[in-house]
């Protein structure tokens, strides 16, 4: 069975440090690809910075283009909204039963993990890896404010911190420069660059 990463974001834009990260959790062996799942427009919440979601993907495609061990994904795009990673976690498996699901997530995620949907569920039923957000990451291989942590059950749980470095990458950032008419190509896969130029994007 192939294992598979679930690596989900607004990718608003993707930029290199998202396709590196990527790509070391495949060369690390944690998993045997990825799957960059594009979140798409929450209908419920407006966002006026988010771009179009068919536009994200896009831009996802060409940036993990020349990486055979990761995929654009627009799995959500399809599921009822708003997406709970419960419940897009329950339909990959009943879509793809040759495969094994990790979740991939940020630091800052794993210590508000306890607050999403069903999240004790995702932590018996799925493996995590966490990648640090910094030098200072001091990041435990359960979260103490789960009740599993309490009840014995951690001992179960299936958690990963990626061995990866923090990269000097931001969408907000890009997203700040190319607003300002700044460059932000050192950031960019120069498709994707190139993509966001010729639909002029981010301007305001």
């Amino acid at each position: 069975m192939l294992r598979t990463g679930i690596f989900g974001g607004s990718f608003n834009p993707i930029h290199l440090g998202h396709t590196a990260l990527a790509a070391s959790v495949c060369e690390q062996g944690l998993v045997d690809e990825v799957w960059l799942m594009v979140s798409p427009q929450n209908p419920l919440k407006q966002n006026l910075e988010l771009l179009d979601e068919d536009m994200r993907l896009a831009m996802a495609r060409l940036a993990v283009a020349p990486y055979p061990m990761l995929h654009a994904c627009d799995f959500e795009f399809h599921l009822p909204r708003p997406s709970y990673t419960y419940h897009t976690l329950q339909a990959l498996r009943k879509a793809y039963p040759d495969r094994v699901f990790s979740l991939i997530i940020g630091e800052d995620n794993w210590d508000n993990f306890h607050r999403w949907y069903r999240s004790d569920d995702i932590l018996r039923e799925t493996p995590i890896i966490v990648y640090p957000r910094g030098e200072d990451s001091q990041i435990v291989n359960h979260n103490p404010s789960s009740p599993l942590a309490t009840s014995g059950s951690e001992q179960h749980l299936d958690i990963q911190v990626l061995d990866f470095p923090l990269l000097p990458y931001s969408s907000t950032e890009i997203r700040t420069l190319l607003a300002a008419g700044e460059d932000a190509d050192y950031m960019l896969h120069p498709t994707v660059a190139q993509y966001i130029r010729q639909h002029n994007l981010y301007k305001q």
